[in-house]
């Protein structure tokens, strides 16, 4: 029979163990931070902590509930196989400036981007190493055909970013949710890896949810021993590197990434074929030094709408303005705020193929011309006797309801039909900007069919 003090000694190293929680990085109550770091040669893990302006190395810290973090393991599959990718130790770099600029020259020597997107790749670089920081990010991308220097992109600009997660290689879209929610660190993904349609759903999820802070993905596991299901919240949110051929079908989801589009005309001359094996040195080298970079500037405030352009697309405005707060050069500020009008063009350019901007267009020009009301019925008429003959009908149901749920526009029941109201020249004039609608790009209404209406109808509002 077991003596009670075995049972004793059993208990206590049972407790011991459960006060153990492996980690990766954490953020302590004094403001110190926990980073991971690992020497790959003496295949060994600790932590460096930055506390009141200095840094040191640390095995495991207690915290005053009796919890203790200690590392992840160097026999880890994550870290032994080289999934995520630590620094090893804090390095000095000088000024944010010169770090910036060893950053941009090491993407240059590896990857053919146009100057433009070195900026802005550099820029991403840095504000990987303290996104968590922020409340939104935007995604970065590069899209081309195989053979156009995608994964090259992927393996130079991600091995920089804070902790990157090699993802490409999963044959699942599941075990990212469990690695994002441990690691909290970049995502670096190549989509054209998806084997089937349902991975490519799901990975829209993590997007969809990854680039504001708040917002997880959930998922039901089953409790081990028994029958019940347990709902379970994956955290997503963090900076991610894609690479694709073609575009995401949710025009939202589009608009988060800053891409660039490779070109499969062959490499700069001064670009090796191979990556050579001093490639991974240089990246260990620069993960030091921006690993220093994150302690010192991660308390910093910053200024988020500095630099803004106020007119651009909220959305747009949300997902520059971290790393236009993160950059102080003046060059990747201006190529940033020329990156981002751009892209507001592109955006209001591909609403203004839409058929929500030719029914604006046709009520636009109904109410330049003429103060006599018309009817949802009008509008869905004309747009579909201007419509190719190739093109599907649009039903006045479906008109209707762009009007109103679309256009936030009002409509008024009267007996010739939904009378659609005017709204007042602000509105107007900001629906118009948004659609890409002058007064030139209107139809002539003339051949619009009449509207019976009773004279001096008066219309009711729903």
């Amino acid at each position: 029979m077991e003596h009670i003090s075995e049972t004793i000694t059993r208990a206590a190293a049972s407790n011991e163990r459960k006060r153990l929680v492996p980690t990766v990085s954490a953020i302590l109550g004094d403001g110190s931070i926990l980073e991971l770091v690992h020497d790959a040669g003496r295949m060994t893990t600790a932590f460096a902590r930055w506390n009141a302006g200095t840094w040191s190395l640390v095995l495991e810290c207690e915290l005053p509930d009796g919890r203790r973090f200690v590392p992840l393991s160097p026999r880890n599959n994550l870290v032994e196989h080289g999934v995520v990718k630590f620094a090893s130790v804090p390095e000095e770099y000088g000024t944010d400036r010169e770090l910036a600029e060893a950053v941009r020259a090491f993407i240059r020597r590896y990857v053919d981007l146009s100057p433009r997107f070195e900026r802005v790749a550099t820029a991403y670089v840095l504000l990987s190493w303290i996104a968590d920081t922020f409340n939104e990010l935007p995604y970065l991308r590069v899209r081309g055909e195989p053979g156009s220097g995608k994964t090259r992109f992927l393996l130079t600009v991600g091995s920089l970013c804070y902790k990157p997660i090699f993802a490409s290689g999963a044959s699942t879209v599941s075990p990212i949710f469990r690695i994002l929610d441990l690691v909290k660190g970049t995502l670096v993904f190549d989509e054209s890896d998806f084997r089937f349609s349902d991975e490519k759903a799901e990975m829209v999820k993590i997007l969809n949810n990854g680039n504001v802070r708040g917002f997880s993905v959930l998922r039901t596991e089953t409790v081990p021993g028994s029958k019940e299901f347990n709902p379970r919240a994956y955290h997503v949110f963090g900076p991610k590197l894609l690479a694709t051929r073609g575009f995401f079908d949710d025009a939202a989801l589009e608009s988060r990434f800053l891409t660039e589009e490779m070109e499969s005309s062959g490499l700069r001359g001064d670009i090796p074929i191979s990556l050579p094996r001093e490639h991974d040195a240089e990246a260990q080298s620069l993960r030091n030094r921006l690993l220093l970079f994150r302690f010192r500037n991660f308390a910093k405030p910053r200024d988020l709408t500095a630099n803004l352009d106020r007119s651009l697309e909220p959305r747009l405005a949300q997902i520059f303005a971290p790393l236009l707060a993160t950059v102080d050069d003046a060059e990747t500020i201006a190529d940033l705020r020329d990156l981002a009008r751009a892209s507001d063009r592109e955006m209001a350019s591909d609403r203004s193929s839409g058929v929500e901007a030719d029914v604006l267009s046709i009520l636009a020009e109904f109410w330049r011309r003429s103060t006599e009301p018309r009817t949802v019925s009008d509008v869905a008429n004309l747009l579909n006797a201007r419509a190719a003959a190739s093109e599907r009908p649009v039903s006045t149901k479906r008109v209707g309801w762009l009007i109103r749920k679309r256009l936030r526009l009002t409509t008024l029941r009267s007996r010739a039909g939904y009378v659609v109201q005017a709204p007042d020249s602000e509105t107007l004039e900001r629906l118009s900007a948004r659609y890409g609608i002058t007064a030139s790009d209107a139809p002539p209404p003339a051949s619009s069919p009449s509207s019976q209406r009773s004279p001096g109808e008066a219309p009711q509002a729903v």
